[in-house]
Parts: structure tokens; C-alpha cells; sequence
């Protein structure tokens, strides 16, 4: 019965993020985006965490105070009676707010990282990854590549690259990670809409090995995943890979996106903003070598804890196919 729910709600989700996507109204496109929200709510709900009722409870604030802005902003533009082409900047400025207040980007991120912790790694998947699309998509067809959002996709890359330093949940690291991702789709949602599309294809693909993995072993803190990984020597060195994939390190299939990502930058003489975004990467990337690092110099004791050791096919299938991904990537790139 309780999957049969799951399974409801899951539906129920998609279909309002496809609602949403494909409206050409703005009371449709409102009626998506509550529609997606009020279906997650029952699926934190279904949690076997202690704080999932909390968790729900400040997920449904968030995303209502979100709605109610960008309600706020249709009703104002309908007033205007032009919709989307007499949109002034003050109507434009709150919209763009609301929904990078729903998809979690800085600055309006103090909720993100917390509410994740709070999740299981199912819900957490859906959250990192499919709960994103919609809004990306109503921030591409409202974006123009101004100061605003070149301020926001600075913060979004040092907030996340600073919050990293401290953390010990790997919940956490991942939510940080993925606002920093957000900051490099959304230099390219302006300049290339096709780009953008495979880098959120491919941060979906690598996220989602990542947490097939913590999912398998029950790892919530680097401790965890430290000791455990010690029980399966493969699992471990292509969960690492994953690591160095979602930093954008060659030859791993991460880089590939973010490399075309610099070239449209520079061919449109975005000079000052491809390096200030490839500096502020660094930081997030030194965590997830200090991640990498640690276990494989220093010898860690076995957790004491009766897992039963297996080697799964298709995880070990997925990360084969991020390692080997740059190079058909950059094969096909070369015909065209």
C-alpha cells in the first residue's frame, strides 16, 4: 500500500513538472509548480526518519512563501496586461527571486543544505536532481545575462565552495555541490540552451552514481564512508571517480560539460566571469580531493558492522560509463 502511495505521488510530481514546463499561461504554469511541491510533501512524509515531519514542514513553508512571490509577480505583469513583455524590474526582480528561492540557489539557499540532511537518499536524489528541472526551465524562458544573475552565479559558486570546509555529512556536501552546479548551468541558459541541457544531463547521470552507491552502504558522514568503503575495494575507487567527475577533472566524463561551457564563455568574450568561475570551483573541488585523499594515504580501521559483501553489476556499470564518457563525448564533439 505504502508504495502504491509512493508510486501516486511520484506521479503525480512529474506530471506537475511537466504541466509546468509546457504552459503558455501563467496560472498553469502556478498550478505545475504547486502541484510538483504538494506531491514531494507526502513523500519526505513517508520517511522512516525522526525528523521527517520537520523536514516536510519547512519544505512546504519554503516552497509556499516561493509560490506566493511568483503569484505576486503574474498577477502584477496580468495588471500590466502585456504579460511577459512589459514586465518591468521590479516585477522581474521578484520572479527571478521566488524561483531561485524554490530551486535552492544562493542566496536564498539557507534552507537547502538542511532540509537534505533531513531526507533519505531517495528523496534526496529526487530533490538534487528532478525537482530542479522545473524551475531551471521558468528562470531559461525569463533570463537575460545581466549583472543580477552574474552576481547570483558568483555567490551560488562561493557560498557553496566555502559552506563545503566544515562539513562532515555527505547530505550536505552534495547539497553544496549542487548549488554550485546551478551556478555553471546558469551561465550557459543565455549564451546556449543546448549546452546547458547536456550539462544537467550528465550532473543528473553523475549524482545519480553518487548516490546509488550511499544508497547501497547507508553512508550519511565521511566517517562512514571511509570504514565502509573499505568492505568493497571496487565500489570504492569508482565512488572516488564519481568525486573527481562532479569537480570537472579530466579524463573523467564532468569535465566535458564545464570545458564547453568556458569555450561559449570565451567565444563570447566573458573573459573576467569564466575565470572567477573556474577560481571559485577550486574550492569545491579541494574537498573532494581532501574526500579522496584521506582514505586512500591513511589506513582506516573496518567498521565494525555485518554487511554483506557484494559486487552489483549495473554500479559498477554506471561508473564505467563515466569514466569512458569523455571520450565518446569529445569523439563525437570532433565530427561536427
Amino acid at each position: 500500500m505504502v508504495k502504491m502511495m509512493k508510486l501516486m505521488f511520484l506521479m503525480v510530481m512529474v506530471l506537475g513538472t511537466f504541466i509546468s514546463i509546457s504552459s503558455y499561461s501563467w496560472i498553469n504554469i502556478w498550478i505545475g509548480l504547486e502541484m510538483n511541491f504538494l506531491a514531494f510533501v507526502p513523500l519526505i512524509n513517508m520517511d522512516n526518519y525522526k525528523q521527517s515531519s520537520e523536514t516536510s514542514m519547512k519544505y512546504f513553508f519554503v516552497q509556499v512563501s516561493a509560490s506566493m512571490f511568483v503569484m505576486i509577480s503574474f498577477l502584477y505583469s496580468m495588471y500590466l496586461n502585456n504579460y511577459i513583455e512589459s514586465m518591468n524590474n521590479i516585477n522581474n526582480f521578484i520572479f527571478n527571486c521566488a524561483i531561485l528561492m524554490k530551486m535552492g540557489a544562493a542566496p536564498f539557499h539557507i534552507w537547502y543544505p538542511e532540509l537534505v540532511e533531513g531526507m533519505s537518499w531517495f528523496n534526496n536524489l529526487l530533490m538534487l536532481t528532478w525537482q530542479k528541472i522545473a524551475p531551471m526551465i521558468l528562470i531559461m524562458y525569463n533570463f537575460s545575462m545581466n549583472s543580477y544573475f552574474m552576481i547570483i552565479i558568483l555567490i551560488s559558486m562561493t557560498v557553496s565552495g566555502l559552506k563545503m570546509w566544515n562539513q562532515t555529512s555527505i547530505k550536505k556536501i552534495l547539497a553544496l555541490s549542487s548549488i554550485n552546479h546551478m551556478g555553471w548551468m546558469m551561465s550557459m541558459m543565455f549564451l546556449n540552451q543546448s549546452i546547458w541541457i547536456l550539462y544537467f544531463c550528465v550532473y543528473i547521470l553523475i549524482t545519480f552514481n553518487l548516490v546509488l552507491v550511499l544508497m547501497k552502504f547507508n553512508i550519511n558522514n565521511i566517517y562512514e564512508l571511509f570504514s565502509l568503503m573499505n568492505l568493497n575495494k571496487s565500489t570504492k575507487f569508482f565512488f572516488f571517480f564519481n568525486l573527481f567527475s562532479l569537480g570537472g577533472i579530466p579524463p573523467f566524463l564532468g569535465f566535458f560539460p564545464k570545458w564547453m561551457v568556458l569555450k561559449i564563455l570565451m567565444e563570447n568574450e566573458m573573459y573576467l566571469l569564466a575565470f572567477l568561475m573556474i577560481f571559485f570551483t577550486l574550492l569545491s573541488l579541494f574537498i573532494y580531493i581532501r574526500i579522496i585523499i584521506q582514505p586512500l594515504i591513511f589506513k582506516i580501521s573496518e567498521k565494525k558492522v555485518s554487511i554483506k559483501y557484494s559486487n552489483s553489476y549495473f554500479i559498477n556499470f554506471m561508473n564505467f560509463f563515466n569514466i569512458s564518457g569523455l571520450i565518446c563525448f569529445t569523439l563525437m564533439y570532433s565530427m561536427y
